[in-house]
C-alpha cells in the first residue's frame, strides 16, 4: 500500500535557458546536457518507484541550487487534485502534457522555458503558433518517465490526471520524491472531492491566475483574464431557444459533452441548450436512439485529426437513426477544434467562434 508523500521543496535551477531543440525526438532522445544528471535521476526514479511499492521511505530531495535567482512570493505552494507541490522559484525548465497545458504556458509568455511538450491535441491558435513552433516536442502521446527526467524539469504541467500516472508519464509521488513539482488542470480532477461541481468561466480564469502564480507571471495572467472577460462579455447569447448535441467522438455510440464540463459551459455562453445537460458528468455516451429522441436543433462537431468533423458528418448522414433528424437533413452543423473543448485559454475564443457560426447558420436558414 502506498504511503502518503509529503510535498518536497523544489530545487531551484540555473537561469541559463535550455537548448531549444532538446528532446525533439519522439522517444525523448539525448539532450545536449543530459549526461550530467540523467543516470542519477533515473536511478532515483527507479528507487522511488520500488520503495513506494514496498511502502518504504521516499528518496532524498536534491538540494536547491545557489545559482537560482530570488523571486518575490517564492517559495510558493500550490495544490491540484489533492496533491501539493512547492516551488522554490519560478520554474525555468517546464514539461507540458496536453495542448491545454502547453497553450497555457505559451499564453502567459513562458514559452521560452518549455524544454519538452507532449500529447498535442491539434494545431495551436494563430496567436500562439510562432511560440509553439519553437517548443521542443517530446512525444506524440504520454512520454515515458525516463524521457521527462532526461530533460531535468522543475515543473511538469499536465492537462489530465491520467497523464501523470503509472500508465502515463509516471506518478506524481515519484516526481515529488525527486524534487520536481507537478500540476494538473483543476478542471480535470476526477475525484468527487476535487472535481468542480460544474465548470464555469470563473474557474477557468482561476486556473489562468494560478498558472500565473506558478510561473511567476502574475501580471501576464491578470492581463489575459481581463482580456478574456471582456471578449466573453461582448458575446450576445442566442435567444432562439435552440438545443444542441456536442458530438465529440464514437461511431457505435456517440461520446458527447454532458452537463458539468467545458462543453456545457461553452454551450450556455453561446445560448444553446445541451441535450445531455441532465447527465452530471463532463462527458458521457448516448445511444443514437437517445440522440434521435432528444432531436437537437444543431449539432456541434468536435474536429480532431483522429476523428474529423467531416467524418462525423458522414456517419450522421449514413446512420438511418440520425439521417432523418432535421439538424442532419438541413446540415445544421457547428464545429469546434478539439483543443478548445477542454478547460483552458481557448474556451472564450470557442464561444466567440461558435456564436458567429450560429448567427451565420440562422441567417442562412
Amino acid at each position: 500500500m502506498r504511503t502518503r508523500r509529503h510535498p518536497r521543496q523544489l530545487p531551484t535551477q540555473p537561469t541559463q535557458r535550455p537548448d531549444r531543440h532538446a528532446g525533439r525526438s519522439q522517444n525523448g532522445g539525448p539532450a545536449a546536457r543530459a549526461g550530467r544528471h540523467l543516470l542519477p535521476a533515473l536511478g532515483a526514479a527507479a528507487a522511488a518507484l520500488t520503495l513506494a511499492a514496498c511502502g518504504a521511505a521516499p528518496a532524498a530531495t536534491p538540494s536547491p541550487s545557489a545559482d537560482a535567482p530570488a523571486a518575490p512570493g517564492f517559495p510558493r505552494t500550490v495544490a491540484s487534485c489533492g496533491v501539493e507541490a512547492t516551488l522554490a522559484a519560478p520554474p525555468q525548465r517546464i514539461v507540458t502534457i496536453k495542448s491545454s497545458a502547453t497553450e497555457m504556458v505559451l499564453a502567459l509568455g513562458a514559452g521560452d522555458r518549455l524544454v519538452g511538450t507532449a500529447f498535442a491535441d491539434g494545431e495551436p491558435p494563430a496567436a500562439l503558433a510562432d511560440a509553439a513552433a519553437t517548443a521542443p516536442v517530446l512525444a506524440e502521446k504520454n512520454p515515458a518517465p525516463e524521457a521527462v527526467l532526461e530533460l531535468e524539469p522543475d515543473l511538469v504541467y499536465a492537462g489530465w490526471e491520467s497523464n501523470l500516472s503509472a500508465d502515463g508519464a509516471g506518478e506524481r509521488s515519484m516526481y515529488a520524491d525527486l524534487g520536481i513539482a507537478t500540476y494538473v488542470s483543476p478542471a480535470a480532477c476526477k475525484a468527487p472531492t476535487y472535481q468542480p461541481d460544474k465548470l464555469t468561466f470563473d474557474l477557468v480564469f482561476d486556473e489562468i491566475t494560478e498558472a500565473g502564480r506558478i510561473l511567476g507571471e502574475e501580471d501576464a495572467a491578470a492581463r489575459l483574464v481581463a482580456d478574456q472577460r471582456a471578449e466573453l462579455a461582448a458575446v450576445a447569447p442566442s435567444d432562439a431557444g435552440l438545443s444542441a448535441l456536442w458530438y465529440s467522438s464514437g461511431e457505435d455510440a456517440p461520446y458527447v459533452g454532458a452537463g458539468i464540463g467545458a462543453p456545457q459551459m461553452i454551450l450556455e455562453a453561446v445560448g444553446l441548450e445541451n441535450v445531455a445537460a441532465d447527465v452530471a458528468d463532463t462527458w458521457t455516451a448516448l445511444s443514437w436512439e437517445a440522440v434521435a429522441e432528444r432531436a437537437p436543433d444543431v449539432i456541434v462537431l468536435v474536429d480532431s485529426s483522429w476523428n474529423t468533423a467531416a467524418h462525423k458528418i458522414d456517419l450522421l448522414e449514413a446512420n438511418p437513426v440520425t439521417a432523418a433528424l432535421p439538424a442532419v437533413r438541413e446540415r445544421r452543423y457547428l464545429t469546434v477544434p478539439f483543443p478548445a473543448t477542454e478547460a483552458g485559454v481557448r474556451n472564450v475564443a470557442a464561444v466567440t467562434d461558435l456564436a458567429a457560426q450560429l448567427t451565420a447558420l440562422q441567417g442562412a436558414g
